[in-house]
C-alpha cells in the first residue's frame, strides 16, 4: 500500500532546499517561491542547535551561506538567529516552516544525530506522519527517527540500502533484495553513483518490481528532466523549480 506521502497520480516534483536564484537556499521566502510556483512537495535539511531547537539547514557550520560562522551544534538558536542566509534571511526554525506551508510535503534530510530525536518530536507535535518522507545518507540517523515515531512514516533508502540496491539488485532475487530493503518506500539516488550509471530503464523497474518508488536528484536541466520522466522515474529533486514546473505543465502533469 503507497503511503500518504507518497500517493500522486503524477510524478513527483521536489523544490530542493525550495527555489532561490539569489542564493537563499532553505529561506522562508525561497520555499515560498517554490508553493508559488505550484510545487507541492520541497526538499530540505535539519540540524539542531545546543540548545536542542531544530532547524531547517543544509551545512553543520554557518559559513558558506550566512553571514555568521561556527558550528550549529555548538551554537545556540539564539546566537544562529543572528545569521542571516546570504546576508538578508534568517535560518528557519522546523516549526516556523510547518506554520508557513501548512499542507507541503516535506522531504526531510536528518544531517547530525542529535536531530533524530528532535525531528522524531517535532513529526509528533506537529502530527506529520503523512506529509514527510524521513531521509539520511545514515540509515542509522534515518532509524533513530522511526523509531520514535508513534506512527508509520514514508522513508527513503540511506547509503548502506543505496549501495545493496545499486550493486546487488542486478543478482539478488527481488524477494531478498525486498527483505534488506524492508524499512524503506522510495529510493532517492543521482543519475550516476561512482562512476556507475544509476537510473537506467531497469533499476526503475526494479524499484517498482519491489514496490518502491524511484525518484532523482538534483536535475537541472529540462531535456534531462523529460528524458527521465520517459524512463518512468517517481520524482525529480531540482535547484531549478522555474524550470521543473514548466516541464511538468509541458507534460500534463500539472494544470
Amino acid at each position: 500500500m503507497v503511503k500518504p506521502f507518497l500517493a500522486s497520480d503524477v510524478p513527483a516534483a521536489f523544490a530542493h532546499r525550495g527555489f532561490s536564484r539569489r542564493g537563499l537556499e532553505n529561506s522562508l521566502p525561497a520555499f515560498r517561491a517554490a508553493v508559488e510556483l505550484g510545487f507541492s512537495y520541497v526538499e530540505t535539511d535539519v540540524h539542531t542547535t545546543a540548545d536542542g531547537v531544530l532547524l531547517v539547514f543544509h551545512d553543520s557550520t554557518l559559513a558558506r551561506v550566512t553571514d555568521g560562522a561556527g558550528e550549529i551544534s555548538a551554537l545556540t538558536a539564539e546566537q544562529v538567529s543572528r545569521a542571516r542566509i546570504g546576508g538578508k534571511e534568517a535560518i528557519p526554525t522546523f516549526a516556523e516552516l510547518v506554520a508557513a506551508l501548512p499542507g507541503i510535503r516535506m522531504n526531510l534530510d536528518v544531517k547530525d544525530a542529535g536531530s533524530a530525536p528532535a525531528l522524531a518530536a517535532a513529526i509528533e507535535e506537529f502530527g506529520l506522519h503523512e506529509r514527510v518522507c524521513v531521509a539520511s545518507f545514515s540509515d542509522r540517523r534515518r532509524r533513530a527517527v522511526l523509531k520514535r515515531l508513534s506512527r508509520p512514516v514514508t522513508s527513503s533508502a540511506g547509503r548502506s540500502l543505496l549501495a545493496a540496491f545499486i550493486f546487488l539488485g542486478p543478482w539478488l532475487p527481488h524477494p531478498l533484495l525486498r527483505r534488506i530493503l524492508r524499512d524503506v518506500d522510495c529510493i532517492q539516488v543521482p543519475v550516476r553513483y561512482r562512476g556507475i550509471r544509476v537510473v537506467t530503464g531497469k533499476s526503475v523497474a526494479t524499484a517498482h518490481a519491489l514496490g518502491l518508488k524511484l525518484h532523482v536528484w538534483t536535475i537541472n536541466d529540462p531535456a534531462q528532466m523529460h528524458a527521465l520522466f520517459e524512463l518512468g522515474v517517481d520524482g525529480i529533486m531540482t535547484d531549478r523549480a522555474d524550470l521543473l514546473a514548466e516541464v511538468m505543465r509541458e507534460r500534463g502533469y500539472w494544470d
